[in-house]
């Protein structure tokens, strides 16, 4: 069984230098949020950063803070077995549906109440709210 919720991403783009993720990292720790899960695609000098945390309003004020410009996007953060098939039954659903998957990263979950051998999946979509409609279903 996958559930699903909606969540807010920060965005940032980062030095590609060798300490700038940690210390995103470790002010994000020392002001106690959490990250529930992170990317980082590569793009030459800089890296964009894509982070779900435990307080993004809080996150947010802390990297501007610092200095960082911070993008929020909305997001589905699925929470679903880590078995053959389960992030291809939601890609389906959606598609059916034509609701656009932009992107997708994955992560051990890591909320409260997960079962053993769950994964989460964050996927940024067209339409959040007619996605979560579709999957709620």
């Amino acid at each position: 069984m996958s559930h699903f919720l909606f969540d807010k991403q920060l965005s940032v783009v980062l030095e590609n230098l060798p300490g700038t993720l940690a210390e995103v990292c470790s002010s994000l720790a020392d002001a106690g949020v959490n990250i529930i899960a992170l990317s980082i695609a590569d793009m030459c000098d800089t890296g964009e950063l894509r982070v779900v945390v435990s307080n993004w309003k809080r996150a947010k004020a802390i990297l501007e803070e610092r200095g960082y410009d911070v993008l929020e996007s909305e997001v589905i953060v699925a929470e679903m077995m880590n078995e053959p098939g389960a992030l291809a039954d939601i890609a389906q659903r959606l598609a059916k549906n034509r609701v656009n998957v932009e992107y997708v990263y994955c992560s051990a979950s890591t909320r409260e109440g997960t079962r053993q051998g769950e994964v989460m999946a964050v996927i940024k979509v067209s339409d959040t709210a007619r996605a979560l409609d579709v999957l709620n279903k």
